[in-house]
């Protein structure tokens, strides 16, 4: 259910009304992808009165996305940039006395750590830096202002007795060496010598001072203590544990860099953050575990001490984020049936009190549950809220519930657009009369006497969720006349632990017949034409799709991306080789036969379906040569196919830029096209 905002709330862009007028212009068309603009981390101050967050715009003229800071006031009124300087800008983070905003800022290279006086126009930098600063908190005195930020390390050298270079000589580069697992990643190629650590400057401006000496792992959620001497973070995936993502700790450091272990317990203890008073720590824990999902917990404990205790352990929900509310309580946002939901809860115990299901829009691609939100001193809240038809605005409310949106930022794009219509669908899997949810995209002019092509979008994960979020791709799939089915099989996230680790050791497994079985229940209702289904899915929705043509015969096309098609390559090659430990019981040199049992290339002999590959040229996280092996053998095999590269883009084909996302979704739909059996006959 999309929650519906009630109260007047004044908008400066435009009426949050324009997306529900009639369309003026169509369907969803590719150019205006280049029109979106959304809203990102929300940050509200202290005081309540003013929201900063970082304000998203696609920029046709250079392919990519601006990203700027605006700061709007809690009523809607006085909306306006934070500072009028070309560049990017992110991280906006308010001092205690909710006067000035501290940002991340970069331009042709250069970094920095900023200030803004909001309203002003005007702006301050307090540290050039070498890289850019992440995870900015101010001091609660005002005086200091934290972040975290990488320190490039010496590349490991070896001498292997090279002649001198000559002056002027023009030699290759040097080999590239490296002596641990995590060598590289997704989005990032080949990983630079060095670590993340923390840094301290004063907020007049200064020479940043390092705290930390950190050789391995990385640092998130950085919280002050009371005392404005003390940060609290969370330090994991060492290369002592094996780059164990589940494994990290809380540790205190003073600002005279003394360092202190604050938990250890067995998984993992993220985000710390302190409570008003100063006499508490949250945090959310992964207890350790070899299930492949294991989801968030919300903890407490005494700062000084003690055994933690965990809030709504009844739930069963994952834990996106909280924050404490102004007293002892806590704002706390779950994942839950594909919607990411706000709620508040007591750290004396109690149920999770429900405040929106709205949180989300901040993806543009696929259709995932995303988004964030902050809480303010005298317990106001602002987050990213959207709905299947719009990309994230700015929302607000207090402890009581939703005040109403304050932005409409995509109003003149989406609100005048004839958009596909989505409803949830829901039908029992024919592996054992499990439940499974999903929702239908009908084509705009849907008539349900007619007889549509479908398309079968798959998400990836395999352990994340679809919801009923605004989606491009899936926008312009319907726009070019498809009803779009997308679902969340099990083994996706926000449906409990059970559900999730239903295909634990076993994936793909039944989540296979999730989907047949729902494509049956949709084909039941009479307008889908049997002759024109089609199926497509990226990383573990390219496993799916795969495991899907490679058993069954009923697809007109397919399109494979970005798959895992051999799990023994792919254990050897992907960026995040650690992960396998919990996706199987054994490494691949004790149980080959299992890696092979589970790899849809075990099956590629019997595909007939006609059959699109397509992958980023950069991706680490499901290796280029996962798609080669895959394309070649269809090839080998005759059966007809098409490999298609999306030059420059990691495994977030969507997110590398818009015209990427474009190339993505239009190779799709031109093998469809080429492959409909129904096209000539619409003609």
């Amino acid at each position: 259910m999309i929650i519906r905002f009630t109260a007047a709330v004044v908008l400066t862009t435009a009426s949050a009304n324009a997306y529900a007028q009639p369309a003026e212009g169509g369907p969803l068309q590719a150019v205006d992808v280049f029109a979106f603009d959304y809203a990102t981390d929300p940050q509200i101050s202290p005081d309540g009165e003013r929201i900063a967050y970082q304000r998203r715009t696609n920029d046709i003229m250079t392919d990519s996305t601006r990203s700027g800071l605006w700061v709007i006031a809690y009523d809607g009124e006085d909306h306006r940039p934070i500072a009028a300087e070309d560049g990017s800008a992110s991280g906006p983070a308010w001092s205690p006395d909710s006067s000035r905003v501290a940002y991340a800022f970069s331009k042709d290279g250069e970094s920095s750590l900023r200030v803004a006086w909001p309203g002003e126009a005007r702006s301050a930098v307090v540290a050039s830096l070498p890289a850019g600063p992440s995870q900015i908190a101010w001091s609660p005195d005002g005086e200091w202002i934290a972040f975290v930020m990488f320190e490039a390390g010496e590349e490991p050298q070896v001498d292997i007795g090279l002649p001198d270079q000559p002056e002027g000589a023009d030699w290759a580069p040097p080999a590239m060496i490296d002596e641990d697992l995590r060598y590289h990643a997704d989005g990032i190629g080949e990983i630079p010598a060095g670590s993340q650590q923390a840094y301290v400057v004063s907020s007049d401006g200064g020479t940043p001072r390092k705290l930390t000496s950190i050789t391995s792992g990385g640092i998130s959620g950085l919280s002050w203590g009371a005392d404005s001497m003390t940060l609290y973070y969370s330090h994991g995936a060492l290369a002592e544990t094996g780059w164990d993502f589940r494994e990290a700790d809380i540790f205190s450091v003073t600002l005279g860099g003394e360092i202190a272990q604050v938990t250890d317990y067995p998984g993992g203890e993220y985000n710390p953050q302190v409570s008003p008073d100063g006499q508490s720590l949250a945090f959310t824990h992964g207890p350790r575990s070899e299930l492949s999902n294991m989801d968030a917990q919300l903890m407490v404990r005494a700062l000084d001490g003690g055994d933690p205790r965990q809030l709504l352990a009844d739930l069963d929900r994952p834990v996106a984020g909280f924050a404490w509310d102004g007293n002892r309580d806590l704002f706390v946002q779950i994942e839950d049936a594909g919607h990411m939901v706000l709620g508040r809860t007591s750290v004396r115990g109690g149920d999770f009190n429900r405040l929106t299901d709205a949180i989300g829009g901040t993806t543009t691609g696929r259709p995932y549950t995303s988004g964030s939100f902050s809480a303010s001193d005298n317990g106001r809240w602002a987050a990213t809220v959207a709905s299947p038809y719009k990309l994230a605005d700015v929302g607000v409310g207090t402890r009581r519930g939703v005040r109403g949106e304050i932005t409409a930022l995509s109003a003149d794009t989406l609100g005048r657009r004839e958009l596909a219509q989505i409803e949830r669908f829901t039908w029992e899997s024919s592996a054992d009369g499990l439940e499974i949810e999903g929702w239908i995209a009908y084509p705009p002019g849907f008539d349900p006497d007619g007889s549509y092509p479908m398309i079968l979008e798959i998400h990836g994960g395999p352990h994340t969720a679809y919801g009923p979020q605004f989606s491009a791709e899936v926008q312009l799939m319907a726009s070019a006349g498809y009803v779009v089915f997308y679902t969340n099989p099990r083994g996706s996230t926000s449906y409990g632990m059970e559900f999730a680790n239903l295909i634990d050791d076993d994936y793909p497994g039944q989540d296979v017949d999730d989907l047949l079985s729902g494509i049956d229940a949709l084909v039941a209702r009479g307008f889908i034409d049997e002759d024109r289904l089609f199926v497509t899915g990226g990383s573990g929705g390219g496993v799916l799709t795969a495991e899907l043509i490679g058993n069954d015969e009923r697809f007109a096309a397919a399109a494979v991306g970005k798959p895992v098609i051999n799990w023994t390559s792919f254990f050897l090659h992907a960026d995040l080789a650690p992960v396998m430990n919990y996706w199987f019981e054994r490494p691949v040199w004790e149980d080959p036969q299992e890696y092979w049992r589970r790899s849809p290339l075990a099956d590629v002999a019997n595909v007939t379906t006609p059959t699109l590959v397509f992958v980023g040229s950069e991706d680490r996280r499901t290796p280029v040569s996962e798609s080669e092996q895959y394309f070649q053998a269809l090839q080998l095999l005759g059966v007809e196919s098409r490999f298609v590269r999306i030059q420059g883009a990691p495994h977030g084909i969507a997110g590398a830029s818009p015209v990427r996302l474009l190339q993505k979704v239009g190779h799709i739909l031109a093998w469809f096209e080429e492959h409909d059996p129904g096209a000539e006959a619409e003609e």
